[in-house]
């Protein structure tokens, strides 16, 4: 049923919800312990396929292309809402599959997904693995470890920083390596991992990543003008704006105050260049470098630090009454489980097996 090509063992099918059609793929007995698998951003279900595979037996693996990526129905997202709309479909496909309860694992842009997930329906998950990902304040727009606001309009967010020329090239289907800067290809294999390191999937994975679906409504997304470095806001239509931190609501109070607390593993490579406090891809981390001019400088604009608010969130879960353990591996940028997966999925299966034994 899928344009890419599945590993052996992988199913494919559509799933009707009553939010949308969604395109899953899965592994594993029908009747396992269901674990969920959440892609990030320009990229598609197919990126968890080994990690899937890879599951100890009894368990049973799903994959969602989220909503705006590979052949789920498409239906624009409303950034308003921050990830509560992917969440919603996520939780509506579980209860289309009747997995009550489930584990979750979430990469990049899914595991800001899964910290909405955490905050809207605690007592679904059995645990929660979150993969190099996302602020749980959000990406870009806020300053210190606490979330603060960068700017009252949260300019230096949204879908105004995005690579137009990079969203031009997924949206024309281009393989190329020409114009290194925007090539599809060489941002995938500079920054998705850590070079030299090439999957063994190149081709099916390069197409997952140029399976986001490019039009005004989604990706890059839209924006608005702002008087405050570096000029623009967020708008309210896709990805980019839904990871927009004025979007996001009492998501980190929600986090910290759920119950239950499902344990929480949070794994990231120490070369991550795109999830840091140093991030390549944010704004602050661009205007330090002088890569971006008229940068207000550090008191008023400085990197993100997305590391240190997301050990902060989860401390003040911890001292709540929950528990988490961070993984963090050498020669390893944003895409752990497909550049060391023995190590992770010594972690990841760990994690399983303890919480089946509680």
């Amino acid at each position: 049923m899928s344009d890419i090509p599945s590993l052996p063992g992988i199913a494919s099918q559509m799933v009707g919800t009553p939010r949308l059609q969604i395109h899953v793929l899965s592994s594993g007995p029908v009747d396992g312990v269901p674990v969920l698998f959440v892609h990030g951003n320009n990229s598609s279900a197919t990126y968890w396929e080994e990690t899937m595979l890879a599951l100890p037996g009894g368990f049973r693996a799903i994959a969602a292309d989220l909503r705006g990526y590979g052949e789920t129905e498409f239906t624009p997202i409303d950034a308003t809402r921050g990830c509560r709309d992917w969440a919603d479909d996520l939780l509506g496909l579980m209860d289309a599959l009747g997995g009550e309860r489930f584990h979750v694992v979430g990469h990049s842009l899914g595991g800001s997904v899964v910290w909405s997930l955490l905050a809207a329906a605690p007592a679904r998950l059995i645990s929660v693995t979150v993969v190099a990902p996302g602020s749980p304040y959000g990406y870009g727009g806020t300053k210190d470890l606490d979330g603060t606001p960068t700017w009252p309009d949260f300019a230096g967010s949204g879908g105004g920083l995005v690579n137009a020329e990079f969203a031009r090239r997924e949206g024309a289907q281009d393989r190329g390596e020409e114009n290194p800067q925007s090539a599809p290809r060489v941002v995938m294999n500079t920054y998705y991992w850590k070079p030299p390191f090439k999957p063994a999937r190149e081709e099916q994975l390069l197409s997952g990543l140029l399976s986001i679906k490019v039009r005004p409504d989604n990706h890059p997304g839209d924006k608005v003008s702002s008087e405050n470095w570096p000029g623009v806001g967020p708008g309210v239509f896709g990805p980019a704006n839904a990871l927009s931190p004025k979007y996001l609501g009492d998501t980190v109070a929600r986090i910290i105050g759920a119950h239950p607390k499902p344990p929480v593993l949070w794994v990231r490579g120490i070369d991550d260049l795109i999830v840091s406090d140093m991030s390549l891809f944010e704004i602050g981390t661009l205007g330090k470098l002088g890569v971006v001019p008229g940068w207000p400088g550090d008191e008023v604009y400085p990197p993100q630090p997305m590391l240190g608010q997301t050990r902060r969130v989860l401390e003040r879960y911890a001292e709540a009454g929950g528990r988490f353990s961070e993984l963090v591996l050498d020669e390893c940028a944003h895409s752990p489980y497909l550049e060391q997966p023995v190590e992770f999925n010594a972690a990841f299966h760990a994690l399983l097996a303890g919480v089946r034994r509680i």
